[in-house]
């Protein structure tokens, strides 16, 4: 006797979708990623240095091989997006 089945944390969520709607939980949903994502980078002291910085500062392989560019990797052989529909 203790601890909540899965049963008890449906219905929680019913209710919970119930008196806040779906459009309101998804915005909290997406808040609460950003603030966890916020947080990591804090710890992480990933603010500090700019992206270019930290790709500048790891040692390269100067006997690495290129690597071949085909056909579709040139730009004049991608398919463009879609355009928009209009209504």
């Amino acid at each position: 006797m203790g601890g909540l089945s899965i049963w008890h944390w449906l219905i929680v969520l019913v209710i919970a979708v119930l008196i806040f709607g779906t459009k309101r939980l998804k915005n909290v949903g997406e808040d609460l990623g950003e603030a966890v994502r916020g947080f990591k980078k804090g710890l992480h002291g990933d603010d500090d240095k700019p992206a270019d910085a930290a790709r500048a500062s790891t040692p390269t392989d100067a006997a690495a091989t290129p690597t071949a560019t085909t056909e579709a990797d040139k730009p004049e052989n991608r398919n463009p997006p879609n355009p928009p529909v209009v209504q």
